[in-house]
């Protein structure tokens, strides 16, 4: 049977090739005006940017809306306008991108990594409520794969502990949770544009609000300290140049058109391929209840057991997979205080105290799925059809029945 497989050499179960970023003539022909319009900065040459700015506060159903050069900076210019002093510390998840905590390296402040629910690989709200301490000031929840987090506990400890949210929503444009759109929901919201994202111009960010005064922060730190109304050289705050482009700005208001479709397309998608691995032993895909009114599957995520394999590892499984022409990865090797940056504290700034030491630090449901329990499936994926996902679902039996 193990000859059959295409890491062996069989044929693939999947034949498709599934292409993004998606555009048409519509995406070039608007590139191609401003190109040829000479207006291409911001924000002295034209209004695209802010065009684009007023559509995706719209959609998400925020005030406010304020693009930068990407998503990283997007999650710096949220942090420094809520006020983290040096010193200060701010909870995230271990089951992320690093700039979720370099960037609040980068604020010199601590990161204090929580563990996340083993059953959404969102962060924990309990293991929250056990972390705050008086030096807590800020937290980063971030909506993983698409998957909104428990909002409403969130929010909760917050207001009780008197700390700023910072929804990290990279993963999560057009997702909601009981009927809001994420990122609208904590003080503020934080996205990417980066090219595998589910809104993309290539790289680009935006951070959304609907506090008059977070907005007008942010607003300066974004264009090197200036201020609405004041004078082109006069610098209030410590900001520097993250504007984006005109070009950037068309290209996105171009994509936003298809976000909502898509988003559905995927949603529905993931909930067909719930059902379908549901009857496959071995394969649990992650939990969303009620509250979840739209998931956008950035990541599609399951739980792999290997007993049901015939101990194949999680790492050979998901090898066997992609080669079985599902686009798909074992995800991360390891929690994010495993880096070297933490691990050997190589930062570079000047108030984390002594007796911070992320090589104490342990998030034993982290741990678990990034060595041997997380398999991804990648989200241009998602975009597929109902045949693809019955496609998806049968290469996993072919190497279940391969090696059992």
């Amino acid at each position: 049977m193990r000859d059959k497989l295409a890491i062996n050499g069989g044929p693939k179960t999947v034949n498709k090739e599934f292409i993004w970023p998606i555009y048409d003539a519509s995406d070039v022909n608007a590139v191609t005006e401003i190109v040829q319009s000479g207006k291409w900065g911001n924000p002295d040459c034209g209004d695209e940017v802010a065009k684009f700015e007023q559509e995706f506060a719209d959609y998400c159903g925020s005030k406010y809306a304020i693009t930068c050069v990407n998503g990283s900076v997007s999650l710096r210019l949220a942090l420094i306008a809520c006020g983290v002093k040096p010193g200060d510390e701010v909870i995230v998840p271990p089951y992320t991108f690093i700039t979720t905590a370099s960037s609040v390296i980068e604020c010199n402040c601590v990161p204090i990594f929580v563990d996340i629910d083993p059953d959404t690989y969102n962060i924990s709200p309990a293991a929250i409520e056990a972390a705050v301490t008086e030096r807590t000031k800020a937290i980063i929840p971030v909506h993983f794969g698409g998957l909104a987090c428990d909002m409403d506990a969130i929010m909760d400890i917050a207001k009780r502990h008197n700390f700023h949210v910072i929804e990290d929503a990279a993963h999560a444009h057009g997702a909601e949770y009981k009927g809001k759109k994420l990122g609208s929901i904590g003080d503020v919201g934080s996205f990417s544009f980066q090219s595998s994202k589910n809104l993309t111009s290539g790289e680009g960010g935006i951070v959304i609000t609907n506090d008059d005064e977070l907005y007008a922060m942010m607003r300066s730190l974004r264009n090197v300290g200036r201020i609405e109304g004041g004078q082109w050289y006069d610098h209030y705050n410590p900001g520097c140049n993250y504007r984006i482009t005109q070009m950037q700005a068309v290209l996105l208001s171009q994509q936003l058109k298809r976000l909502e479709a898509q988003t559905q397309k995927r949603n529905d998608n993931g909930l067909y391929l719930n059902q379908l691995l549901s009857e496959i032993k071995g394969i649990t895909p992650l939990s969303r209840d009620e509250a979840i009114s739209l998931h956008c599957y950035h990541i599609y995520i399951v739980k792999y057991d290997s007993t049901a394999f015939g101990g194949l590892s999680r790492n050979d499984f998901a090898a066997m997979l992609a080669a079985e022409g599902v686009p798909s990865f074992k995800g991360y090797p390891h929690p994010l205080y495993k880096q070297p940056l933490f691990q050997n504290k190589n930062f570079m700034c000047y108030a984390i105290p002594e007796y911070v030491d992320f090589t104490q630090v342990h998030c034993p449901n982290a741990e678990q799925a990034c060595s041997s329990d997380a398999v991804w499936i990648l989200q241009h994926a998602m975009l597929g059809e109902k045949e693809d996902m019955e496609a998806f679902a049968n290469a996993i039996l072919k190497i279940q029945q391969a090696v059992s």
